[in-house]
């Protein structure tokens, strides 16, 4: 039987590939409606300066920032068999505010939105890397 705590990893590996498919289909669109060479835009600064729309790609990154210390947490309850209720909720609420975060960015992209789901996140991702250490100080 699968751990548990592994779900909510595939889940957010999930976002990651569906923020990119978004990301690809937006930028090679804006390329080709404004016949945009790919040679041109092959490093970031051109890229800033030729394509309009970024919300999906500053999103795609932003998914390989915070969510390393989820992913190791997720990696470090199934090594040590954490099966705890509090972290899987925990696990699984990080999850909803991350596709929460990645649906305002890669949509409407109001900041302020944005950044209470963000905050929000980052005090669930807190809250589980606590109970995880106090669940393994305690075994």
């Amino acid at each position: 039987m699968t751990n548990p705590i592994l779900w909510p990893g595939v889940a957010l590996v999930a976002l990651t590939f569906a923020v990119a498919v978004v990301m690809y289909r937006r930028r090679i669109g804006e390329m080709m409606r404004e016949r945009i060479h790919p040679q041109s835009v092959a490093l970031s600064v051109q890229v800033a300066q030729r394509l309009s729309d970024s919300r999906a790609s500053d999103n795609y990154r932003n998914l390989f920032e915070l969510p390393v210390l989820f992913y190791f947490g997720v990696a470090l309850s199934a090594a040590a068999g954490v099966g705890d209720p509090y972290v899987l909720g925990l696990a699984w609420g990080f999850v909803v505010l991350r596709v929460a975060h990645s649906a305002i960015q890669c949509s409407y992209n109001k900041v302020m939105h944005r950044f209470r789901v963000f905050i929000a996140g980052m005090a669930v991702l807190a809250l589980l890397w606590i109970r995880l250490a106090w669940v393994l100080v305690q075994s």
